[in-house]
This record gives C-alpha cells, sequence and structure tokens, in this order.
C-alpha cells in the first residue's frame, strides 16, 4: 500500500534537498565528477571503504562528512528510488497515532516530508551522527516546520526518552550487513533450528536486541512500528522476525519484499514490515523462501527455451532448484563434496548425471542454490566449473 497521491509532493520536496533522480550511471557519475573535486572524491572513496569496514566511529565519520551542503545532493540522490518506495510507504502508514519517531533518521529528508504531510502531528527524529542531526535541523527551520525535533543520540548507548505511538526504524536496526544470519540445519534444507543461543548471538552480534528492547519499551500500548531493514536473505530473514516476535511484535499485515533502484543497480531489499503489539494479530511469520521469479521446471523446454549454442539447457539460481534436483529422473551420481566454509556455512556441490543431461548442483546452509543442465557432450565444462568450487575458487 502506497499513498500514490504524495508521489508529486514526494518528488518536490526531494527537488528541494537538490536531489536528482538517474537511471543512467553514465549521467550519475558525470554529475558527481562535475560537482565534486578530485580531492573530495577521492576523501570520499576513502571513507566508504572504512564504513564497511563495519566501525561505528567510522560509519559516524562518513555521515559526517556526507552533510556537506555541496556533498550531500550528490550522494542521496544515489537513493532517490529509495525515498520513493519508503517515502510513500510510510505516509500510508501515519494513521491516527500523534507522535512519530524516527529512528536513524540521517540528515532528514524523509522525517521533514512526513512532518510537511502531516502538521498537525509531532515527530522526533534521532540519529548517532552530530553533523547529521545538525543538518536536519537547520533545514527543518528553513522549511518552517514546527512540528519536528531532532536529536543526537545513539541508540546502542542511550535510550529516548519520548514514548511514541509510531516507530520507523528503516535501515537502522542491523548496521552489519556482512553477517550471515543463521545457517540452516543443513545444506539441503531451509530450516533453522529453535535454539535460543543462535539466535542470541544473532541479536548480539548485529546489536539488533538492544536495538528492540529498547524501541519496544517506548512504544504506547496500541502503538505500532515500521520495521524495513536489509534481511532479504532468509538467513537474517529469519533471526529478525524471530527478534521482533520475541519482543511481543505482531503482524499487522503481510510484509511487503520491495525492490528499487539504487540508479541503474537493482536493490531487493526488505520486507517492510508494519507491527502492532500483542497476539491479537492472526497472521503468521513466514520462515519459507521467497517464491521463484521463474516459472515451473518444464523438461519438454529443456532443449526450445533458448538461441544461444552455448546457454545451458536448464539454470536456476533460485531456492525453487533444490525441488528441480530432487525430482531429476535416474540420477546417477558422478562427485561430490561436502564442506564446512570459513563463515560457518556448509557447503554441498556435486556433478551427476541423469535423464535431462549432466548437471551440477551447489548448495549452502545460507540458503544459496543453484542447478545447471547441460547436454552430454558438454560435461568437460561442467567438470571444470565443479573443480572450481571444490577449489574454493571465486
Amino acid at each position: 500500500m502506497i499513498n500514490v497521491a504524495l508521489l508529486p509532493a514526494l518528488h518536490s520536496h526531494l527537488a528541494w534537498w537538490g536531489l536528482r533522480q538517474f537511471t543512467s550511471d553514465e549521467a550519475y557519475f558525470q554529475w558527481q565528477r562535475e560537482t565534486l573535486s578530485p580531492a573530495e572524491l577521492t576523501t570520499l572513496h576513502r571513507q566508504v571503504e572504512q564504513k564497511r569496514r563495519g566501525s561505528s566511529a567510522d560509519e559516524v565519520v562518513f555521515y559526517n562528512a556526507t552533510t556537506d551542503p555541496h556533498i550531500l545532493p550528490v550522494l542521496y540522490s544515489q537513493r532517490y528510488d529509495y525515498y520513493l518506495a519508503i517515502g510513500l510507504r510510510v505516509a500510508a502508514r501515519i494513521g491516527e497515532g500523534r507522535s512519530i519517531l524516527d529512528v536513524g533518521c540521517g540528515v532528514g529528508i524523509l522525517t521533514t516530508f512526513y512532518a510537511r504531510q502531516y502538521p498537525d502531528k509531532t515527530f522526533v527524529g534521532i540519529d548517532r551522527s552530530p553533523a547529521s542531526i545538525a543538518r536536519a535541523q537547520e533545514y527543518a527551520k528553513v522549511l518552517g516546520l514546527t512540528n519536528v525535533q531532532f536529536e543526537c543520540l545513539d541508540l546502542d548507548e542511550t535510550p529516548p526518552t519520548c514514548s511514541s505511538d509510531l516507530i520507523l526504524a528503516t535501515h537502522a536496526l542491523v548496521q552489519a550487513e556482512q553477517d550471515p544470519g543463521i545457517p540452516s540445519r543443513c545444506w539441503n534444507t531451509f530450516e533453522r533450528a529453535g535454539e535460543s543461543q543462535p539466535q542470541a548471538d544473532f541479536e548480539r552480534r548485529t546489536g539488533i536486541g538492544t536495538r528492540l528492547d529498547r524501541l519496544s519499551a517506548l512504544l504506547s500500548a496500541q502503538g505500532r512500528m515500521v520495521v524495513f531493514e536489509k534481511t532479504r536473505q532468509l538467513a537474517r530473514r529469519i533471526p529478525l522476525q524471530r527478534a521482533l516476535a520475541a519482543r511481543d511484535l505482531g503482524l499487522i499485515e503481510q510484509p511487503e519484499l520491495i525492490r528499487y533502484r539504487l540508479v541503474e543497480e537493482i536493490a531487493d531489499d526488505g520486507p517492510f514490515y508494519l507491527l502492532g503489539r500483542g497476539k491479537s494479530y492472526q497472521l503468521h511469520w513466514d520462515e519459507s523462501p521467497e517464491p521463484d521469479e521463474g516459472g515451473p521446471f518444464d523438461r519438454a523446454k529443456l532443449k526450445t527455451s533458448s538461441t544461444d549454442s552455448d546457454a545451458p539447457l536448464y539454470e536456476n539460481h533460485w531456492p525453487s532448484a533444490q525441488r528441480v534436483w530432487e525430482q531429476l529422473h535416474e540420477k546417477h551420481l558422478l562427485k561430490e563434496a561436502t564442506r564446512q566454509e570459513p563463515d560457518g556455512r556448509q557447503l554441498h556441490v556435486e556433478l551427476g548425471q541423469a535423464e535431462e543431461g549432466v548437471y551440477l548442483y551447489c548448495a549452502n546452509t545460507l540458503d544459496q542454490r543453484q542447478l545447471v543442465i547441460v547436454e552430454l557432450a558438454r560435461t568437460v565444462m561442467l567438470e571444470a566449473y565443479y573443480q572450481e568450487i571444490v577449489s574454493g575458487a571465486p
């Protein structure tokens, strides 16, 4: 559910902030080079790499730097479509709540948009970047907004004190983007164990446990929470959902997987959750893989589905690859290997022959699946691919 009627207002708001919408990397980076000096670009690239190491101090340094009025429009224009996707969805769910807390608000781009659209409600934005908060305060004043305030606060260190009817946490709770999550029981299943220790370890590593405890304590009795994190991967989605459920947060509506652009790059993100307190909500948490984009496997179309002579007879990188692999006819195993990876995942790869053709199947406990089928004459090609995987080559 999105509030399409607010789309022109959101475009206008983003333009006021100096943001531009691009569909071409070439055009975007040309504008970046025209706007920022080589020295500024070098510094930003270095700070981006430091931020990726995951240190909270490095993240604050990076976000402080992006508040420069000369840099801000260029950097944040990359997230233009993200602002459209999230802004319209959140705006449609502001509802009857009078007090709204926006966690990890950054420079306040969306917080000020919500405040402009709902002048009868009170908004508070918090962020741990002091420069971001200073910029948000400055721009809110320029916009003449009296119903929004911004506070520099690190949720890991200090809990907010204001009770809220609606809490917004979008890209703010699960900061450890490289964390693999919780592996499945085995390479041939998507199920996770129910033991408490792996869940506790995930919440500690990512910091989500402390953050959710503090936010849920602020939520009013009939309050709601919007959560949208980089947890599309099942191994991260399941522990996030378990963390939410453990704090008595239930689904008000079905979670939504969201796709948007970062200029040309496609981002598959989310899910987008609308949550409420208590167990009165009848929707159930889904721990199964997301539906595939492709259609069902059809043996009759193996050789006619492609005119490219170099293309395999069949290729699938989705969870359904496991089901197709299980249903291959007259399978004869040629080679297989199963090993434990340094990041804790279990990896299985096998080369075999079936009625459908020679196949290579690869699976791990972080829910990745791949099945490739080729003609018998191309067995050597799949054997080389098999050896690359077994040897650990990229």
